[in-house]
């Protein structure tokens, strides 16, 4: 069974120009079928900044009101997917950009409203692979924002480290499946003021020990939520780095497992 990578890109690789062209190149250049997943949260955030709406986060994830999904859906599916699309096609690297609501390839359903009203947020109930296949199948990459639909017409915001995994676990079912996150810190930090403090292996139990003592915050609980899910679904291979990691250059990155 053929290898398939899907390598999300988030933080600041996103926000820096020099950076962002730097992955691209690298990730264009990586041999054999692959995926990209991309997010954009700073982006957006800025922009809501200037346009004064209220921007509001719980455990890293966005409540997303009807104002802040218009400003999403224009920056993560136009202005970053299709600036990402470009500099890919630069690299002779035919690619092409996805939402959720294209191809059908995402559906969720707004989560239910418990203890916090996330708004128009997306749970991921279902991945049509059948024409992303066709695509890889052809040489073509899949990129994907972090926008899903509810087949009803309403676009939801996605955690885009969710799609990642996601779609690793759907695809996981045609080809062998590794899923790369790819960030500006060098791996899983035990400290998180400590660069250096990489745990470069951990299973699901020291994962376990290590969330009860506090030691994940922010968009890092949801991503190894995320991580784990998607082990225990068939993907092969779970790996947190920095963009270096997918040319194996980097000397220090974060390998989870079972």
């Amino acid at each position: 069974m053929e290898t398939l990578k899907i390598v999300k890109v988030g933080g600041n690789v996103i926000d820096n120009d020099a950076a962002l062209e730097k992955f691209l190149s690298q990730f264009a250049a990586l041999k054999g079928p692959k995926v990209l997943v991309h997010g954009g949260g700073k982006i957006a955030t800025k922009l809501a900044q200037d346009m004064q709406i209220p921007v509001n986060m719980v455990d890293g994830r966005r409540i997303t009101d009807a104002a802040t999904l218009d400003i999403i859906s224009m920056v993560y599916a136009g202005k970053i997917n299709k600036n990402i699309i470009a500099k890919l096609q630069a690299n002779q690297c035919n690619s092409v950009g996805f939402s959720g609501a294209d191809g059908n390839a995402i559906v969720s359903v707004k989560r239910p409203v418990k203890k916090i009203d996330y708004g128009f947020v997306g749970d991921v109930k279902k991945v049509n692979t059948k024409a992303m296949r066709v695509l890889i199948n052809n040489d073509i990459t899949p990129v994907f924002c972090a926008i899903s639909h509810d087949q009803n017409g309403q676009l939801l915001n996605t955690n885009a480290d969710t799609i990642a995994s996601e779609l690793a676990i759907a695809l996981s079912k045609h080809y062998k499946t590794e899923l790369v996150y790819c960030f500006e810190k060098n791996g899983v930090l035990l400290d998180v003021d400590d660069d250096n403090s990489v745990i470069d292996f951990m299973d699901s139990g020291t994962y376990e020990t290590l969330k009860i003592q506090g030691k994940f915050a922010g968009g890092m609980l949801p991503k190894l939520e995320n991580c784990y899910y998607a082990l225990q679904e068939g993907v092969s291979k779970v790996i947190i780095g920095n963009p270096s990691v997918i040319t194996n250059t980097n000397q220090k990155f974060s390998t989870l497992y079972i």
